[in-house]
Formats: C-alpha cells, sequence, structure tokens
C-alpha cells in the first residue's frame, strides 16, 4: 500500500518467523532413541501455555556465533524493554508476562524441530511469534482502524486502514516494530537454549552450529518498488529477493526446504512462507484420530496425543506441491526431514 497499512491484514502473531541452523552433527552421531532428546529441549524451553518463572537474562546466553542475527538479538536488552512504557497503554500491566513469555514456544503450528538433509547433515529449526504481546498489541490498532470514519463504508471492515500521518498510524507502526523485535529476539532466546540442549547431549564433543536463514514471515517493512516508497505487508510469505536465504515448512514432523530468493517483481519479491493448512482446526479434529497422528508421523519423535491432532501432516497442504508451484519464486537449497519435533 502507498500511505497506508492493514493492522488486520498483518494479524494477531506480529514478527512471526523461523531459524533455521545447520550443525557440524550427522545422523550417525544421533542416538537410536531420540526421547531424551526431547525431554532436554523441552525442560528449557517452556512450550504451549507454560512460561520461564523469570524473564531470561540475555546477557547470560552464549550467542551461536558472533556475527549471526540471533546473536544480534541478545544485545541491547536494556534499551529494548526501556521502550515497553511508550508502547499503548492498554498494555502497560502486561510487561511481566511478556518478559516471562520471551523465549516460549506457545502453541499452534509454531514448534522447534531437528531435521537430516539430504546428506545426513543434522539441523536445528524453530518457528515462533510474538506471544500474547503481539496478540494484544494487534488487538488494539485493528479495534482503532475499524472505528476510524474513513473505513466506514468498506465492505468488509476487517480491511480497515490506518493512513501515513495520523497518530493512529504512527502508534501502530511504532508498536508493530516493538513487536516485531520482540518476535525475532524470543527466536534467539529459544535457537540458543535449543543448541545449548544439543551441546549438553553430546557431553564434550565439540560441536559447530551455523545460522544459516533467520526470517519474520508475518511483519511489516518499507521497501521501494517501482519508484515509490511503499508498506509491504507480507503475511504467510517470506522476502524472497535475489539471494536471500529463507525457510518454508511443512506440517507437523514433514520437515521444510531451505530456499534461495529469485527475485521476481511479479511476487512482490516474496514467496510463501510454508505448505498452509487445507482444512480448519476443528475440521481436523473431526476427521482424524490419535491412532491416525501416530501412523503419519511415524519415525519422528514427538508428541502423539489429542492435544495436537489439529497439527496432523493430513490436515495441510502437501509441502512438495507448495514448492513446486513457486518455481519462479525460489530455488531448493536443502530438503529438511524432521526425526524430533517439539509443539506445546
Amino acid at each position: 500500500m502507498r500511505d497506508a497499512v492493514s493492522p488486520n491484514a498483518v494479524g494477531v502473531d506480529i514478527g512471526c518467523g523461523m531459524i533455521g541452523v545447520r550443525t557440524s552433527l550427522t545422523a550417525e552421531d544421533l542416538p537410536d532413541d531420540l526421547h531424551a532428546l526431547r525431554s532436554a529441549v523441552e525442560s528449557r524451553i517452556p512450550v504451549g501455555f507454560r512460561s520461564h518463572d523469570e524473564g531470561v537474562d540475555l546477557r547470560r546466553l552464549r550467542p551461536i556465533g558472533a556475527h549471526a542475527r540471533t546473536a544480534e538479538a541478545l544485545r541491547g536488552a536494556d534499551a529494548f524493554w526501556a521502550r515497553f512504557g511508550a508502547l499503548t497503554p492498554r498494555v502497560r500491566d502486561l510487561e511481566g508476562r511478556a518478559r516471562r513469555q520471551l523465549g516460549t514456544l506457545g502453541g499452534g503450528n509454531h514448534f522447534l524441530e531437528v531435521c537430516l538433509d539430504d546428506d545426513g547433515t543434522v539441523w536445528l529449526q524453530l518457528h515462533s511469534g510474538s506471544r500474547n504481546i503481539g496478540k494484544s498489541l494487534a488487538e488494539v490498532h485493528v479495534a482503532v482502524a475499524k472505528s476510524l470514519p474513513h473505513n466506514a463504508g468498506l465492505v468488509d471492515r476487517d480491511l480497515a486502514v490506518l493512513l501515513a500521518g495520523t497518530p493512529e498510524m504512527d502508534a501502530y507502526l511504532e508498536d508493530l516494530s516493538w513487536a516485531q523485535e520482540y518476535a525475532a529476539r524470543s527466536r534467539a532466546v529459544m535457537m540458543t537454549l535449543f543448541v545449548d540442549a544439543v551441546r549438553a547431549a553430546f557431553g564434550d564433543r565439540e560441536v559447530a552450529f551455523e545460522e544459516v536463514a533467520n526470517v519474520h514471515h508475518n511483519y511489516v517493512t518499507t521497501e521501494r518498488i517501482d519508484g515509490a516508497e511503499l508498506v509491504v505487508t507480507r503475511k504467510g510469505a517470506i522476502r524472497a529477493g535475489a539471494g536471500d536465504l529463507g525457510l518454508i515448512p511443512g506440517s507437523m514432523g514433514t520437515g521444510s526446504y531451505i530456499v534461495r530468493g529469485l527475485g521476481n517483481p511479479a511476487s512482490y519479491w516474496s514467496a510463501s512462507h510454508g505448505a498452509g493448512r487445507r482444512m480448519s482446526r476443528a475440521a481436523a479434529r473431526r476427521t482424524f484420530t490419535v491412532e491416525d497422528l501416530a501412523a503419519q508421523t511415524a519415525g519422528v519423535e514427538c508428541r502423539k496425543d489429542a492435544g495436537v491432532v489439529d497439527e496432523i501432516p493430513g490436515a495441510y497442504k502437501d509441502l512438495d506441491e507448495v514448492i513446486a508451484a513457486q518455481a519462479d519464486l525460489v530455488e531448493v537449497v536443502a530438503r529438511l526431514r524432521t526425526i524430533v519435533c517439539v509443539k506445546g
């Protein structure tokens, strides 16, 4: 859009995205039983409705690499939290909860996974967003947009926009920027804790970790397109500019693709963020059973209970077909097959 943004187009999980890390481990290095590794990850990273007992001290975490984006996101914690007081007053009482939820997975389609590529190299990846604070900020600004007179004639009020040069848009962009940074910091904390769990599992052995991809897929940015400064919202989409590395995941336990953008202007330099659902959560729960979940996640160390049936692979589109459909947007760098999946 030019000089406008739609808070509802961005949605409630502001800054949702993924990180992919390649390790020096291979399949031969892994134990036959991966349950202990899953348990170790779950003991370090709260999932579902759980939170850290206290806010994570980012200064105590050991970064993956000095120049990785995760390392950058672990710096400047004091300055970041000092900005909380400038957010919309409606969320002022949520700071304590936001601090405790930083570095937690949540539920739904968010996950932490151990994967293998076609060469047998071990990868770590995670998918998460801005938790309750992002949702709370989004709901405030969606309500503001719907109440503005210039949106009164819309066929669907969910399309309501904020306009440049107004206090409403300024306030939203300020809160949005903070929430996007919160999501990035939260992923950085989780990946660091994830890496620590893997290090601990291999004792004194030296294991190398390389951050390959670190992307938002639900965010707002300003880009110059056809000579104009436009507000670009990528919702369920990654940036796929020429050479941009990204992650496109499938469903629970089916794996992901590491991709490189081809810079196609027809898609505004974008590609899909994942396979996407083919049925609602309610429909999935009506259609599939725990036995179906166990069958469809055979060979993957993960939850196989009624609480995650709505995340069953059968509820999602086929990832290989989704990748094939956007061959003009991205090229495949690596195919990752899931062997451990942690979900809330």
